[in-house]
């Protein structure tokens, strides 16, 4: 927990309003569930990241970032450190021919918006991607056959030390859901795109196509974490829970979606107790079924 010298510091070169002291996280998190982190603290700027770190770093406090919280499950008993919000206020976008540099804050949906409307093609699938830009490359975000290593030239990042770097999209280490930021204690402040001249109507047309399927096929009418499960080598998680029984498998508030099996929703009343609950279930369920072991591709967050 932050000691009361370590605010003072911070209130140095932050302005109180962006600090949050025993902070709910439920709100800040699409599943809408979880307990409160010690701190919050919200960004503004690059500047301002890079001398929270040093000073984080320094104290030797532990911290998470946090985006639009679209891919993270908060535990009931909250996280005992500090969780830096890179949300909002981080959230511009330039075009610049067919080069698109977004803060870490913008969503991928906005962004592939303003790549359409400038008759820019290859960011289509990240239309209906409920994440910001700074977690959809840390993990490498995709849909529809598309990812972001597709179109990621370069990548802001600030270090440990507090020092701004920039990335090459080809030295990111892009995988399923992963990159070399997984594992590297970088944060992300802003992502260059490279996309090509295409033809405006033809992009809002591919994009009204994914966005009408993902309405379709997936439960968004209930808050979620999306894509509870990687997809395993060579089979598809969602079918595989479907085959294994576990349809509306529930407990507490906690249920596997009718719609798409591979989500895991929250009927309303849910706590994170019930979400890590039923995904346990499904995984010893699969394994016994299939003998594939799920691996989660929310991030649970907490002590």
């Amino acid at each position: 927990m932050l000691s009361e010298t370590a605010l003072k510091k911070i209130k140095e070169f932050l302005p109180e309003e962006q600090i949050f002291p025993d902070c709910p996280l439920a709100e800040r998190t699409t599943f809408r569930v979880g307990g409160s982190c010690s701190c919050l603290i919200e960004i503004d700027t690059e500047e301002q990241l890079c001398s929270l770190i040093r000073l984080l770093n320094l104290i030797g406090e532990p911290y998470f970032v946090l985006g639009n919280g679209s891919n993270t499950l908060v535990r009931d008993s909250g996280y005992s450190g500090t969780v830096i919000h890179i949300d909002k206020a981080m959230n511009e976008i330039k075009v610049d021919g067919c080069e698109i540099f977004a803060e870490a804050g913008a969503m991928l949906s906005k962004v592939a918006r303003v790549a359409g409307e400038h008759g820019l093609t290859g960011l289509e699938f990240a239309a209906g991607i409920p994440g910001s830009v700074g977690g959809g490359v840390v993990m490498n975000a995709g849909a529809y056959d598309g990812e972001m290593k597709n179109v990621v030239t370069k990548v802001r990042v600030v270090n440990r030390d507090g020092e701004i770097m920039e990335l090459s999209g080809s030295s990111m280490e892009f995988g399923y859901r992963t990159s070399v930021l997984k594992n590297r204690p970088f944060i992300v402040t802003g992502v260059s795109f490279r996309l090509q001249e295409g033809d405006r109507a033809a992009i809002r047309s591919k994009m009204e196509d994914f966005n009408a399927r993902r309405r379709e096929k997936q439960p968004l009418e209930y808050p979620s974490a999306g894509s509870t499960f990687k997809r395993p080598e060579g089979h598809f998680a969602g079918q595989m829970i479907m085959e294994a029984g576990l349809r509306g498998f529930q407990i507490g508030g906690a249920r596997v979606s009718d719609k798409h099996c591979g989500f895991i929703i929250n009927t309303g009343n849910a706590s994170a107790s019930d979400v890590l609950d039923v995904m346990g279930e499904v995984q010893e369920r699969v394994y016994s079924c299939f003998g594939v072991k799920l691996e989660p591709e929310v991030v649970i967050l907490g002590d």
